[in-house]
């Protein structure tokens, strides 16, 4: 069956002139429509059937989501993460919490060390509470370094079986620059032996198999990184599209 755009009716196929017949939405789009919190068309949907539609399937808006950053030390991740946290806060729009990988060790994964099992545990820490507080609807914005798969792949099923979304972005800055930029020291002191178990110099990065979304900072300013996540986060439903827009190009430089 298609149907007929001349009287709206719904018959056989051969039966229409192609520039008159509309296929059914295949079940992909109509949840991208029901994601994106746009009005299923009603040709296609009775109304009513429609709002229980929404009601077992609400907007992404109106979900919980984790988002998730990952990449080296200086890679500009904890700088988008809180540029995002920022700029959903002046909207009003999102509940959002930051879990910054410096603050998360100093608190939620205090007495842990850096060793692979440590970096593993933390991770996971990490991802479970993110997962609780999107569980009830809120946003959790974590960026650690998280170096191994294993880990990232936990926190994904953590906010999975607790019904939200889970969107991983890798940072992709290349080491060089990190190092270069080296805000705190860490990788002139790996490199003179003075520290041990530094991703990326004698402790592996796992680089993502499958990222939502990859950014390399090295020549791209702090807003239009920022921008860049808001923009694909609008995109998706997770925001307002509207709202990515406006606020883009007020996103913080540094």
């Amino acid at each position: 069956l298609a149907y007929d755009n001349r009287d709206g009716q719904w018959r056989s196929r051969d039966d229409i002139p192609p520039k008159h017949r509309r296929p059914a939405l295949d079940p992909e789009e109509v949840d991208d429509l029901l994601d994106r919190g746009a009005p299923l068309p009603e040709w296609h949907t009775p109304p009513a059937v429609a709002r229980e539609m929404i009601r077992a399937r609400p907007p992404r808006r109106q979900r919980g989501l984790v988002l998730f950053f990952t990449g080296l030390s200086g890679s500009g991740k904890s700088t988008m993460a809180r540029g995002v946290v920022e700029t959903l806060l002046e909207t009003g729009e999102r509940t959002v919490t930051l879990m910054d990988g410096d603050v998360v060790r100093r608190h939620l994964s205090a007495g842990l060390g850096f060793s692979a099992i440590d970096r593993d545990i933390n991770v996971r820490r990490i991802g479970w509470v993110a997962a609780e507080v999107a569980r009830h609807g809120g946003m959790a914005v974590c960026c650690p370094i998280a170096p191994y798969e294993a880990a990232r792949k936990a926190a994904h099923d953590f906010a999975r079986a607790a019904g939200a979304g889970f969107i991983l972005i890798w940072v992709n800055t290349p080491l060089a620059e990190c190092e270069r930029r080296d805000r705190k020291g860490l990788y002139a002191k790996a490199r003179a032996g003075q520290i041990k178990g530094m991703t990326g110099i004698d402790d592996p990065y796992e680089i993502p198999a499958s990222p939502d979304l990859t950014i390399d900072t090295t020549d791209l300013p702090g807003g239009e990184a920022i921008a860049t996540v808001l923009r694909y986060l609008g995109a998706n439903g997770w925001i307002d599209p509207r709202q990515a827009t406006e606020k883009r190009a007020q996103a913080p430089s540094a």
